[in-house]
């Protein structure tokens, strides 16, 4: 009863603190989603029908594509409580090794490929977020208009400057903020729809369903606009982790779905009295007086919608990077207690240069709205690939409706992707271009590193060999040596060079080798494992999950345990940077070798990825021909 007691005192402030972080970019949708289904080439002609039209199938999406798909089905695939597109391919990676070994690859670039369209939607967001706030300046004093652009890259510039600060201080505004946020949107669309209560007849799905019937060519440009509404859904799996499912599922039934679907229904019932208003309905659903404070509480939303879009970048970065998919990237954790707000400075500066690249090239919402969509319509379609694929490999009840309800949400999810394809020459081409670049990217570094540790298992000794028989002319001195290893199986080319260089052995060596798990977390337990060779030898494997930062002295520390314990003065630890060189083979392509070389290049040194004391450290450089 208690414990009860505790877990229900516990679950407001984290709805609270997941409004900020996790409802963030799919709250501040109203601001555009429901304008452009009347804007830009492709939008409808203003009237009482396709008001309705649009209304209801606004309405149904988000209730089966958000509150059933992602809230009430996704958010049961977790991995071991985390979320994500890379969760989600290490989930079905593990179902596949059970199944069908074959799909393994098929698995792991689907969710690769998902984790680069993410940067799409995560470039995108920021722009189009705090431009269409700012955009209400128009809203309030037109001659002001020629400000919006340079306000927007202001605010831009001076939220991507903040990052190195962290999230700490900030997050405590996020929730309060997002509460007030959504607060006003229900106040706006109720009062709206108090004046023009029969557009509630749109609940009814049978003026979307007569739409399409009657007009499926402009049924399928109408769902680019639909999905605009959408966007932001997919974070709610992707940000999981950070407060639990049950917070998560409260805060969008209770807080969030009530507030933007009446504030939907609000500027419907708006532009129904004042055909006008359709140029910015969002903003002219507030009395003049209140318009200005509403232009800042809708950049102070966007801003909040962007950090977390950002934040996440930052996250799926490391995750990419733990996982073997992008070199060693400087990393800075910005929290003492929470290890997954980290702040990686290359990641940060290229997305500002990105994002007011964005806001220069497009100028408006509506025009990046035309860009807005292809990335997250993608993700979600993998999202239910990966989830129909975990199902059929799976023993759930209830298996055959489950696998049933996905097909059909997967062919909506295609046809919200075809029509989002439809804006591609305007504007769609640039999340494309990005996730396909950023795949190309992150396959090439999986590809060239598990080539390099092919060609390292050539050249250099078999373990076996050495621990057999180490050469007994060569001297042993004091000390401790370690020498990382990314191969258990081979002496590390670092020893080997030490031992042709210098001719000496320390009296203790320990082979080093850091796993990195498809688990988010892993147990204290099964964190270190020692196992003695003979001859003062050991071998030393650290485990960590995906999620977790390797560090480690402090996993050595528990060496003292074993009675092993590591003087600092006497310690050093090996290890070896190689550089790509041209070669006979043809298992990767010149550019791709290019592009690989580079990426090693911008690679953070092992030394300060795993935290290493820099006086203690001794780095050998190695060449490998590809």
């Amino acid at each position: 009863m208690t414990q009860a007691k505790h877990e229900s005192k516990a679950l407001a402030p984290l709805m609270i603190a997941a409004l900020g972080v996790v409802f963030g970019d799919i709250g501040t949708s109203p601001l555009y989603a429901f304008k452009e289904a009347f804007a830009g080439t492709h939008g409808l002609p203003l009237s009482e029908a396709n008001v309705l039209a649009t209304l209801s199938a606004l309405f149904w999406a988000v209730t089966l594509i958000i509150s059933f798909k992602y809230v009430f089905i996704v958010l049961r695939f977790d991995n071991e409580g985390e979320g994500g597109s890379l969760a989600l391919a290490s989930l079905a990676q593990r179902s596949a090794r059970v199944g069908v070994q074959r799909r393994v690859a098929a698995v792991t670039a689907a969710g690769v490929f998902a984790a680069a369209m993410f940067y799409g939607d995560a470039v995108i967001t920021p722009a189009i977020s705090v431009l269409s706030a700012v955009e209400g300046i128009a809203v309030v004093a037109p001659t002001l208009e020629h400000w919006i652009e340079p306000i927007t890259i202001f605010i831009l510039v001076i939220l991507f400057c903040v990052q190195r600060s962290g999230t700490a201080v900030v997050g405590r505004f996020f929730g309060p903020v997002t509460v007030i946020w959504f607060a006003v949107l229900a106040l706006l669309g109720a009062w709206s729809i108090a004046q023009t209560p029969e557009v509630l007849r749109a609940l009814n799905p049978m003026y979307a369903a007569s739409f399409v019937a009657e007009k499926p060519g402009q049924s399928f440009l109408l769902l680019g606009a639909i999905f605009l509404a959408l966007t932001g859904g997919e974070a709610l799996y992707a940000d999981m982790g950070h407060f639990g499912a049950r917070p998560v599922r409260m805060a969008w039934y209770f807080i969030v779905s009530p507030a933007l679907l009446i504030n939907y229904f609000g500027q419907g019932a708006l532009v129904l009295r004042s055909s006008e208003a359709v140029s910015n309905p969002f903003f002219m659903l507030a009395p003049e007086d209140w318009r200005l404070p509403l232009v800042a509480l809708a950049t102070m939303a966007t801003v909040i919608a962007s950090q977390a879009t950002i934040s996440g970048a930052f996250s799926i970065t490391a995750q990419a990077t733990r996982l073997g998919y992008l070199p060693r990237l400087r990393q800075l954790h910005t929290s003492d207690t929470e290890r997954g707000q980290v702040y990686i400075p290359a990641v940060n500066w290229m997305m500002l240069v990105a994002v007011v690249v964005l806001v220069l090239e497009f100028d408006t919402s509506s025009e990046l709205a035309a860009a807005y969509g292809i990335a997250v319509s993608g993700d979600m379609i993998i999202t239910t690939l990966l989830m129909l694929f975990i199902t059929t490999m799976s023993q759930r009840r209830l298996k055959t409706v489950l696998l049933v309800v996905l097909g059909g949400f997967l062919v909506v999810e295609v046809l919200f992707f075809a029509s989002n394809l439809t804006k591609f020459m305007a504007g769609g081409w640039l999340p494309m271009l990005l996730g396909g670049a950023l795949f190309t990217m992150l396959t090439t570094w999986k590809r060239g590193s598990s080539l390099i540790t092919r060609e390292r298992r050539r050249i250099n000794i078999p373990m076996k060999d050495f621990v057999g028989g180490p050469p007994l002319d060569v001297p042993r001195v004091p000390g401790t040596a370690i020498y990382l290893t990314s191969d258990t199986e081979t002496v590390p080319s670092a020893l080997f060079h030490n031992l042709k260089h210098f001719k000496v052995l320390h009296e203790r060596v320990f082979f080093l080798h850091v796993s990195i798990e498809d688990v988010p977390r892993v147990p204290d337990i099964d964190h270190i494992e020692v196992h003695e060779l003979g001859g003062g030898n050991y071998t030393v494997e650290v485990r960590y999950g995906f999620r977790e930062e390797p560090n480690i002295p402090e996993a050595l520390a528990a060496l003292a345990d074993l009675g092993l314990v590591l003087e600092p003065m006497s310690t050093t630890y090996f290890v070896a940077r190689a550089t790509v060189v041209e070669g006979q083979g043809n298992d990767l392509q010149a550019w791709r070798r290019a592009l690989f070389g580079w990426m090693m290049r911008q690679s953070e040194g092992p030394a300060n990825y795993f935290h290493l004391p820099p006086n203690q450290v001794v780095e050998l450089g190695t060449q490998i021909s590809l």
